[in-house]
């Protein structure tokens, strides 16, 4: 199954929904796509919406690490969402769990943000 990526503004947030399996192959369209919305949009924040993701290996969890420093870099927020599962479980063995701060779903994400769904 192919990822269908959703990229979604929000103020100064980047709203990033992934829906499917984050392969290598995935991940790589994944971090180019998602480098450009940071760099051409100059956005300081990202929420990423896992809830329909099916599977990811390795090179998703580097994909996600990537962008937090991209994100931390600039004095941003990242907030993931959706997290249950198998990816609850990848995220916790992992140890991004103990890296990015995650919230239930993506109003809780907005809200923590400050950005009203």
């Amino acid at each position: 199954m192919m990822l269908e990526k959703e990229f979604i503004l929000r103020d100064n947030v980047l709203v990033v929904r992934l829906k499917g399996e984050i392969d290598h192959h995935e991940a790589t369209i994944l971090r180019n796509e998602w480098q450009r919305y940071l760099h051409d949009e100059n956005l300081k924040h990202v929420i990423l919406n896992m809830d329909a993701v099916t599977f990811m290996d390795s090179s998703g969890i580097g994909v996600i690490l990537g962008r937090y420093k991209e994100v931390m870099t600039k004095g941003g927020e990242f907030v993931v969402c959706g997290v249950h599962g198998y990816i609850d479980r990848l995220f916790s063995m992992s140890g991004l769990v103990k890296v990015v701060r995650i919230e239930e779903n993506e109003e809780d994400a907005l809200l923590s943000l400050g950005v009203a769904s």
